[in-house]
């Protein structure tokens, strides 16, 4: 399985002041260890950069994701990524629009994000995204 992980689940993995116990972090490491492959984009790591303070903290999280392939949006993501948010607004669902850009990546390259935001479970019920359950230890579709 590929894995495109939320900023969400880097941020609590990335902490050091407390060990993280969430199933998603316990996913991470699992996947960075072989379990699976591990994609990001560049949405993902300006807000992890954004929300790390210090040169060396920075430095540290670019270094770490260059190790990782790194998927682009392109002209025809960004228009299908409004469709994505449209059709859960219709629906009655809240997505920003970063997370329908992310979700409109993951359905175009058929990866399984990796997320504990829940905004992402509930719009997964209105398009094609495949969201990692720790309850199924296989993606939601």
């Amino acid at each position: 399985m590929t894995l495109l992980v939320d900023t969400s689940v880097w941020s609590l993995a990335l902490r050091r002041d407390v060990e993280v116990e969430e199933p998603e972090v316990q996913a991470l490491k699992e996947a960075l260890a072989g379990a699976d492959i591990v994609v990001t984009t560049g949405l993902v790591l300006q807000e992890l950069l954004q929300g790390f303070a210090g040169a060396k903290a920075s430095e540290q999280i670019v270094e770490r994701f260059s190790a990782l392939a790194l998927i682009q949006p392109d002209r025809e993501d960004h228009v299908a990524a409004a469709g994505v948010r449209n059709t859960c607004r219709r629906s009655g669902v809240q997505i920003g629009t970063v997370d329908a850009l992310i979700a409109q990546l993951c359905i175009r390259h058929d990866l399984v994000l990796l997320s504990t935001d829940q905004d992402f479970v509930h719009a997964a019920k209105h398009c094609r995204l495949k969201v990692w359950s720790a309850k199924a230890t296989k993606p939601r579709k």
